[in-house]
């Protein structure tokens, strides 16, 4: 039984046409096959299954003037709240996503406070297992099987909260800071290493694990060397 007030109503009202915008986008581009996309199937592989599940769940904020700080605090408690969400079953939630939609920031806010926010809490949300993803107008992040396609641009900024999968790889290995990668790579096999279905995946992980690990002794070893060249 849902209940509202004056005030919930009017706040739903204003919020309404923000989510029918972002589910409509949902229905209509994740959940459908595109042209550019490279590969058979939707944009989003696991979006027709959410939908029909009814695992999707949205929330608008405010987020205007806000600052980075105040909004990773609010971003954190999503975090834990998708956790608690059913279901909780490791199989059925797999299709379990929540969008954060911000429908008042311009491109430099935007920048600044999803994909800000989005780089900053990676990490926290990598080592747990889940990802988080930055989506808007401006997004160049190419498609997986076509460079060409941007797939991660939406019609309002948003941020998606969701489980690793295992074609999440390549969002983890290329990581440009060294030390990330190798926490990326290290949560990705700790959570994939006993259910792998695609043991190239796996492998491929474990190979970037060991050339990063190897890479970073390397560059101690130059350092030291360095440091004993300078002291002489």
């Amino acid at each position: 039984m849902q209940l509202y007030t004056p005030i919930e109503l009017n706040q739903l009202q204003q919020d309404l046409p923000y989510l029918i915008n972002i589910m409509q986008w949902v229905q209509s581009f994740l959940a459908k096959p595109h042209p550019d996309l490279g590969r058979s199937g939707p944009v989003c592989p696991f979006v027709p299954y959410a939908i029909k599940s009814n695992t999707i769940r949205f929330a608008v904020i405010h987020a205007k003037n806000m600052e980075p700080q105040q909004l990773e605090e609010m971003v954190l408690c999503y975090r834990d709240t998708f956790l608690e969400l059913e279901p909780r079953d490791r199989e059925s939630a797999i299709n379990k996503t929540i969008l954060l939609i911000f429908p008042e920031l311009d491109r430099e806010e935007t920048s600044k406070l999803v994909d800000g926010v989005q780089q900053k809490l990676k990490p926290l949300f990598v080592d747990l297992g889940l990802m988080i993803g930055e989506f808007h107008k401006h997004n160049e992040s190419p498609g997986l099987h076509n460079e060409n396609f941007r797939p991660l641009r939406s019609p309002i900024p948003m941020l998606a909260i969701r489980f690793m999968v295992e074609s999440d790889l390549p969002f983890l290995i290329n990581a440009d800071d060294i030390d990330s990668r190798i926490k990326f790579l290290e949560a990705y096999i700790q959570r994939f290493e006993n259910e792998a279905r695609d043991q190239k995946n796996l492998n491929k992980a474990c190979q970037a694990l060991a050339l990063a690990k190897e890479q970073i002794q390397q560059e101690k070893v130059l350092h030291l060397n360095c440091e004993y060249a300078a002291a002489k």
